[in-house]
């Protein structure tokens, strides 16, 4: 599947936008770089799957929780109050794409350093099969 050019550039807008909410959390929450991540993100991911389907699954009846907490930690964070608002946003963070966690790390066990790191006894049963919804116990 090849990426348009303006899925190019919703890539990199997200990157950069998850780049500066990691620096703004480890400078001690500055607010300035959070709401610029903010918007990078928000912008990338419009820019990658489009207008319409970010409105959809923003709207889904059952991601209305995540969407109100997702917002509204943006919200809180444009208005300075940065460690509360990642506090909200990252919960509706994990509403929101909370589905695609399994994805992900069915993805990351393929690859060569990473599965046999994802494999290791006390990260798979604990960690890993967790998020990834194994519904195997460990023996």
């Amino acid at each position: 599947m090849w990426l348009s050019d303006a899925q190019k550039i919703g890539v990199a807008l997200t990157t950069f936008g998850t780049l500066f909410m990691f620096l703004g959390v480890m400078l001690f929450f500055d607010a300035a770089l959070l709401a610029l991540g903010n918007m990078l993100f928000l912008s990338g991911l419009t820019l990658i799957i489009g207008p319409q389907k970010t409105f959809y699954f923003f709207a889904r009846k059952q991601k209305l929780r995540g969407t109100a907490c997702f917002i509204g930690g943006i919200l809180l964070v444009f208005m300075k109050y940065a460690f509360i608002g990642m506090i909200v946003e990252i919960f509706g963070f994990l509403n929101l794409f909370g589905d695609f966690f399994p994805v992900v790390v069915t993805f990351l066990r393929q690859l060569p350093f990473i599965g046999n790191l994802l494999s290791l006894p006390y990260i798979r049963p604990q960690i890993v099969d967790r998020i990834a919804g194994s519904r195997t116990s460990a023996v």
